[in-house]
């Protein structure tokens, strides 16, 4: 495994957009509990970027209902143009996330189910971009691997690239980009078996 695995993951879901948006439908909406936890975090109607958006189903559809604008952001332009005709109201950008740099702060960031698709260099270099986003006290909240290593699962009959750093390292790259933990749990069985991290800047 490589790192053109992991570059496979945007061709992936741009050609499995329908297949992607339509299994979330059905997906019953475990995260909403960790989604809770994170808005407990900002102040009422914070912006929100929500990095690896997919087509907002379901994290950013329940921040814009409970009044967060959200600026999403994906490398699939199937998906965005899924986001765009659903929210016209919110900001829906293709982009990669390595290179975001949108000049703007937001009071929460959002990685679910999509930085654990980098290469473990990309997602070092991800907290640089967390910070440059981050507005005073900041939630951040992301999804990772229980443990360090390099993983291909399988969506819609393609191979898909997972990749995690071990939990030290995150708690010291978060640590030097300033944030604090607030709650960390491996392979949450009531949400669907995710790895969670939530932290917020300090």
């Amino acid at each position: 495994m490589a790192s053109e695995d992991a570059a496979a993951v945007v061709a992936l879901y741009q050609r499995k957009a329908s297949d992607w948006i339509e299994s979330r439908a059905r997906t019953r909406f475990f995260e909403k509990p960790w989604l809770d936890r994170f808005r407990a975090l900002l102040p009422p109607a914070a912006p929100v970027l929500d990095i690896g958006c997919g087509s907002a189903e379901q994290l950013a559809a329940n921040l814009i209902a409970a009044g967060h604008p959200v600026v999403g952001v994906d490398s699939s332009s199937a998906m965005i143009d899924a986001c765009r005709r659903r929210f016209p109201a919110q900001q829906w950008l293709v982009a990669d996330m390595r290179t975001l740099a949108l000049r703007q702060k937001f009071s929460g960031m959002l990685a679910w189910d999509s930085f654990f698709h980098l290469c473990p260099d990309d997602q070092r270099a991800m907290f640089d971009v967390f910070a440059a986003h981050a507005a005073p006290n900041a939630a951040l909240m992301f999804t990772s691997g229980p443990a360090h290593g390099e993983a291909i699962g399988s969506f819609a009959g393609e191979l898909l690239y997972h990749a995690s750093l071990d939990a030290a390292e995150y708690r010291s790259l978060l640590d030097r980009n300033g944030f604090r933990m607030v709650s960390h749990v491996v392979e949450d069985p009531d949400c669907g078996g995710h790895t969670i991290w939530l932290a917020q800047l300090v």
